[in-house]
Formats: structure tokens, C-alpha cells, sequence
């Protein structure tokens, strides 16, 4: 029998409503198990058991009088730390910020607050954000609960860690580029980067999002449910639709096309086992009646490269703001990466933000024909903990986002779901992408790749004292 700490967001509002179990008790018996896999996972940033555990007993009162807040009230959940919760500092990942307690609840934090979801603190990042690596100047080291050898990926490292690892059913993460989908790929879980503007976010910035990180893709739709909602701070959000976020089952995939994408047309090669987890995948969605065809790659070098000059440029004008002594303290790949924006000219600069435009253009052309797209999330699986990149290579650092990059450009949304393992037993993340606008969709087609894909092997459990 399931383990307070192991059940799902929707077990738990379960047995909440029929009074089998309290927010007190799911809580405690989370904050336990965060005991046992912290000191190995070094997953969590201002975890606060006092806190966690006063939003609790509120929530359990409510419960008790049959006057729930909304859809996750009393469940235990957790922040990526770069989202802010009022009276906490935000450090960015990085020993260069100055620790300030946030003024207010950025909007998702503001939301799961309003809906009574119990905040147990918050997870781990890079500097900045700018890395798919656990690695980062301010937090130690976060490490992969399937191998703790292994790198979870990043920015969202600690969410997707803690989620993998059972750190509470619901975690938010941020993606610009990558950072939802590549660390729910590399740590087995399922994640939606949604239309940009669909989760209201602060600040807002191109191609930013924020997204659900949890185990299941019936969680991620509840916090769908809650997220979504409206805040007037993102000058940037979609006007909010009620979407029926938790109508998953049924998705008729007969006559459905869907692309598979293979090729990125730059970047690392997709490894053999990643490869093959994703092909037979199609295959079985081809079997339920999908007309699944390949997508020629549609992406070139010149157009990341675009890009990295830009974020470059980006990077730099913020860090060279800083006092000497405390850009110092910037991980020294991150500032090295930065410094390459330092010397360039304001032509160089437009031209690359304009691959922005163009990445999105051709993404839109490219997938436009199809109903959905398959890809793997990354073409390797994760890699050593206490590399930035998979590359260590401040002049390529990106080459491992190829697949994920361009559904931020073109704010289409797009899932990773766990779709195999390699002989190592590391997890192999499957990504989804639909058109524009269609997240219910994207979810709904995860849904039906849950109920195909059979029997996952037992989620990962701390070692032994």
C-alpha cells in the first residue's frame, strides 16, 4: 500500500474530501521523506517545515468544515526559486545576488496560495538560470535521484530532482529554452511548456513560461487548473479561457498526423537508445490509428548562434552592472559564457535577436501540417552532476537543446513524458508539441501515451544509512 509521500495531488484531494487523511499528515509524512533524500540530493532552497506545516492545519480546518480553497488545497508543493514568495530572498542561483526577501507572490505563486496548496519552500537553480545543470555558485550541487552520479538537468534542477524523488506531488518550474522539458526528460517525469502567456509569470520575458512539473499528467492538469488563472502583472498573458483542464481520457487518435522529428539539423546527434525509445513510440501511437510521418529538420546552426550572441549581450549588460566583487562570485562558466557578449557591436546584436523571429518562423512552417510532433526532449540522457552542459564547452553550450529551443520561439506548446530507459536505467524523455493555443491538447495526446506505454519501473528511493 502507497505511502502518503508517494500518492499523487488528485489521491491526495481525494482523501482529504473523504476525511481518510489530513493535509497535517501528508505534510509531515513529505517533510520525513525530504529528510531522508536531502542531504544526498541537496534539492531544496528555504525549505521551511514550520511554515509548511502552519499552512497545513489552516488548510486541515478548512477540509474539516467542508470549505476547501480550490482544487490543491493542503497539498504539499514546491517553487523553482526564481518565483517568487513573498518574505523569501530570490538569489537566482547565484552567490552575486543580493539576499532581499520578495515584497509579493510572483502570479503562480499568488495562485497555488489563493487555492490553499501548501508551500513546503522552494527548489534549486543554476546562475541565472542560463544552464541545464544542477551546477550553480549559490546552492550546492543538485543531483540526479536515478543516478546520483548524474546531472537531473536544469534550469529547473531541483524541481524536477524533488519531483522524481518524491518531494511532494507538485512542482513549478521556468523554460526559456529548454529548462522544464530537459530536466523532466532526464528525471522521468512529465511537464508541459505551455503556449507563452498561458501561465501568467513576473517578470514576463520572451519565450519565458512557466510550467508544471509532477509525475503524472493528471497533476500537472490539476495545477493547469490553478495556474492558469489570470493576473494583470504579466503584461504579456493570454487572455484566460476556462479550459477543462482535467477532460484528459478519450483522445481519439485515429487520423490524427503527427511528425517525428528525428534530425534537429544542428546540434549533438540523438544517441541510439534515445532514438530508438522515441521511434517506438510513434509506432505504437501509429498502431492507435495516427498517421505518423517524419519532419525534415528545419533549424540551422546560424540561427542558435543567433540566439547565443543575444543572450550573450543580454547576460553581459546585467552582469557588468554588478560590483566587481560580486560579479565575481557568478560561476565562472556562466561569466565566461556572459563575457563572450562584451565585444560585440550593436549590429551583431540585432541580427541575433532577429534569429529569434526566425526560428519561429520556420517552426510554425515546419509543424504546421501536423496535428502534433514527436521528438526526443534531449538527444543523450543525463549526463555527469558536476558538468554545466553536456559539452563543457563555453563556446557550444547549447547543443543539447535543439529539439526544445525552438517551441519557445514559436510559443507552441510542448510536453516531455517519460518514455523509456536506456540500458543504464536513466530515464528517456518523449516531447509533444502541438500548434499554438492547443495546450489541453498536448496534454490530452500525454495522456494517451501514459495509458500505451504500460508499467513504469519504481520511482527512485533514498539510500540506504
Amino acid at each position: 500500500m502507497a505511502q502518503l509521500h508517494e500518492l499523487s495531488a488528485v489521491e491526495l484531494v481525494g482523501l482529504y474530501r473523504r476525511k481518510e487523511a489530513s493535509p497535517v499528515e501528508a505534510t509531515q509524512a513529505v517533510l520525513d521523506h525530504i529528510g531522508r533524500w536531502e542531504p544526498h540530493l541537496q534539492a531544496t532552497y528555504a525549505l521551511d517545515a514550520d511554515v509548511a506545516l502552519a499552512m497545513a492545519r489552516e488548510s486541515q480546518a478548512r477540509w474539516l468544515a467542508g470549505r476547501p480553497l480550490g482544487e490543491v488545497d493542503g497539498v504539499p508543493t514546491m517553487l523553482k526559486e526564481n518565483i517568487a514568495t513573498r518574505g523569501v530572498p530570490v538569489p537566482l542561483g547565484t552567490a552575486a545576488t543580493e539576499l532581499v526577501p520578495a515584497p509579493e507572490d510572483a502570479p503562480p505563486a499568488a495562485r497555488l496560495r489563493e487555492a490553499g496548496a501548501v508551500f513546503l519552500g522552494k527548489t534549486t537553480m543554476p546562475d541565472y538560470g542560463m544552464l541545464s545543470s544542477g551546477l550553480s555558485s549559490f546552492h550546492p550541487l543538485t543531483r540526479n535521484p536515478w543516478d546520483l552520479s548524474k546531472n537531473p538537468g536544469g534550469s529547473s534542477s531541483g524541481a524536477a530532482a524533488g519531483a522524481a524523488a518524491g518531494y511532494g506531488p507538485l512542482h513549478v518550474g521556468t523554460d526559456i529554452g529548454g529548462s522544464v522539458r530537459l530536466p523532466a526528460g532526464w528525471c522521468g517525469l512529465f511537464t508541459l511548456k505551455p503556449s507563452l502567456g498561458r501561465i501568467p509569470i513576473k517578470p514576463p520575458y520572451p519565450a519565458r513560461v512557466a510550467g508544471p512539473m509532477t509525475r503524472s499528467v493528471a497533476d500537472s492538469a490539476l495545477l493547469m487548473q490553478v495556474l492558469s488563472r489570470p493576473d494583470w502583472r504579466d503584461h504579456m498573458s493570454l487572455p484566460y479561457q476556462p479550459i477543462e483542464w482535467q477532460r484528459l481520457e478519450g483522445r481519439e487518435l485515429k487520423g490524427l498526423r503527427v511528425g517525428l522529428w528525428l534530425d534537429a539539423g544542428w546540434g549533438t546527434p540523438v544517441e541510439p537508445q534515445v532514438q530508438a525509445a522515441v521511434v517506438a513510440a510513434a509506432k505504437q501511437f501509429e498502431a492507435a490509428g495516427a498517421i505518423v510521418e517524419p519532419v525534415a529538420p528545419w533549424c540551422q546552426r546560424s540561427m542558435i548562434e543567433g540566439v547565443d550572441r543575444f543572450w550573450r549581450m543580454r547576460s553581459w549588460i546585467d552582469m557588468s552592472a554588478l560590483p566587481e566583487e560580486r560579479r565575481n562570485r557568478v560561476l565562472p562558466f556562466i561569466r565566461a559564457w556572459a563575457e563572450g557578449g562584451a565585444h560585440l557591436g550593436g549590429e551583431e546584436v540585432f541580427k541575433g535577436y532577429s534569429q529569434m523571429l526566425t526560428i519561429r518562423e520556420a517552426t510554425v512552417a515546419a509543424t504546421q501540417a501536423f496535428d502534433y510532433v514527436l521528438s526526443p526532449t534531449s538527444p543523450m540522457p543525463a549526463f555527469a552532476a558536476e558538468l554545466p552542459c553536456p559539452t563543457n564547452d563555453v563556446t557550444r553550450p547549447f547543443d543539447h537543446i535543439a529539439f526544445t529551443l525552438a517551441y519557445n520561439m514559436s510559443e507552441q506548446p510542448a510536453a516531455s513524458v517519460n518514455c523509456g530507459y536506456t540500458g543504464e536505467g536513466l530515464p528517456i524523455g518523449l516531447q509533444i508539441a502541438g500548434r499554438r493555443f492547443d495546450d489541453l491538447g498536448v496534454l490530452q495526446m500525454a495522456r494517451a501515451w501514459e495509458q500505451m506505454r504500460g508499467p513504469q519501473r519504481p520511482w527512485p528511493t533514498p539510500p540506504q544509512a
